[in-house]
């Protein structure tokens, strides 16, 4: 009997690229409970990326700046276009809003402090405002969400801006949700909600239809504050391009624009893998809308969503932001998805705990299930004690440092005396699809795909 070829046999083991494990996974999940997935984090996909641009440093055409010894500006102010007390921070890198309920109490309090530190804001998420983020924070941010959990107008007249939350980069378009084991006393209190009943947040704002209504709402804010405190308005990256023109036409001081790459505490796996554009495409579009109206510099744009590095920082700098959040990556610096988590300064084993989620470091995204493995993402009164305030802010301040030291290093690299110096110049692309986003030359070329329309 001859035997079969080779290659049958490798074909009859060949997954499916269309139905592979990961496909096969869902739709066997689906079958058996009749529901979509719910889970934390951003997306997992491969997306266009800022690793896909690289800095042209300089050489014989264009002189470096030396070392540490040349200064290189960080400084970087928001808020000055209508604003009486615009914001001014040490350095452009801020803490994206999360919320009270998606974070302990614990950890809010570690990313006040480490802000404070290092010279930049904070910003609460959904849910209100704590005393520990309040007092702990120099500089902080009081989000207004659709779902106005939380919000009073005595926390708006004590925040030092104000940031109005059209939508988010994993789910643009959806509201949020806080699963009913996030939901204890102290939540469900700051909330006016039951405790241990899941919350879901509107996906719009109840008292506006259009930018005309938000153009009403912002003027409201600015007679509650005086004039003094600078209104942003954050949008999840879908219509960059007219979402930005219609922020600023309704008067806003500053702009987020969040990509798909950003972060959760829980939605649907279908709007954090499926909806909303990556980051990288969003900026420059986000830039063109400011040079259209002539706002760019009067207007300030802060980029989020998958901010992991410097490096990432300076090529959302020399795209055309002012400034970016990040979230994920304050997570990831505080000890999400470490192996161990540490009391009294001693590594202590989380392994059981991620085994228990069914999943191991690296790999956990279950933040809405209140159970985290390092006491970052829960509510729970033993498991929050994971996390020490003194320790998070610590190592979360290292985190900053490290990232304002990789931003400078590369700035004086091209030459740049301040940071927001930096410019797409600056800046080459490793893939075609980079390329046309960031709208910049492909590497060793000339050519800017797209660019008249060719």
């Amino acid at each position: 009997m001859s035997e079969h070829p080779l290659s049958f046999k490798r074909l009859q083991k060949e997954e499916s690229a269309t139905f592979d494990r990961s496909t096969l996974d869902y739709i066997h999940r689906a079958a058996a409970t009749g529901l979509y997935e719910i889970r934390g984090l951003g997306a997992k996909r491969k997306l266009p990326h800022f690793d896909d641009l690289l800095f042209l440093a300089g050489s014989l055409s264009r002189y470096p700046l030396e070392g540490y010894r040349e200064r290189c500006v960080t400084k970087t102010v928001l808020g000055t276009r209508y604003a009486k007390k615009p914001i001014e921070l040490d350095i452009p890198i801020t803490i994206a809003g999360m919320s009270f309920g998606a974070l302990s109490a614990n950890v809010k309090e570690a990313l006040g402090r480490a802000a404070t530190a290092m010279g930049t804001s904070t910003t609460t998420g959904d849910g209100g405002m704590t005393p520990e983020e309040r007092n702990s924070s120099k500089t902080l941010v009081y989000q207004c969400l659709p779902s106005r959990y939380g919000f009073k107008p005595d926390d708006v007249r004590r925040a030092d801006a104000i940031e109005i939350v059209i939508g988010q980069g994993a789910k643009p378009g959806g509201g949020g949700m806080l699963l009913g084991q996030k939901v204890n006393p102290r939540v469900a209190a700051m909330r006016t909600l039951p405790q241990g009943v899941d919350q879901r947040s509107a996906c719009r704002h109840p008292d506006w239809t259009g930018p005309d209504d938000l153009a009403i709402k912002i003027q409201e804010l600015r007679e509650i504050t005086d004039w003094n405190t600078p209104i942003y308005v954050k949008v999840g990256a879908t219509r960059v391009f007219n979402d930005v023109k219609l922020a600023v036409h309704s008067g806003a001081d500053v702009v987020v624009v969040d990509g798909m790459q950003g972060g959760t505490a829980a939605t649907q796996t279908c709007f954090i893998e499926h909806v909303g554009i990556p980051t990288l495409a969003a900026v420059r579009q986000a830039v063109d809308a400011l040079e259209d109206l002539d706002m760019k510099g009067k207007v300030q744009l802060i980029v989020s969503g998958g901010i992991r590095s410097g490096a990432d920082v300076a090529k959302a700098l020399a795209l055309g932001a002012d400034a970016v959040a990040i979230g994920q990556g304050t997570l990831m610096a505080l000890g999400c998805n470490r192996e161990v988590y540490f009391r009294d300064g001693q590594p202590i084993s989380a392994e059981a705990d991620y085994a228990a989620l069914g999943t191991q470091a690296g790999a956990c995204h279950h933040c809405h299930t209140g159970k985290c493995p390092v006491g970052i993402t829960t509510q729970d009164a033993v498991l929050e004690q994971r996390l020490q305030p003194e320790w998070g802010a610590k190592h979360l301040k290292n985190y900053l440092k490290t990232l304002t030291m990789e931003l400078t290093t590369l700035a004086r690299a091209c030459g740049k005396q301040d940071v927001h110096h930096l410019e797409p110049e600056d800046l080459v692309a490793l893939t075609v699809e980079a390329a046309a986003m960031a709208r910049v030359p492909l590497a060793g070329t000339r050519w800017i795909p797209g660019l008249d329309g060719r």
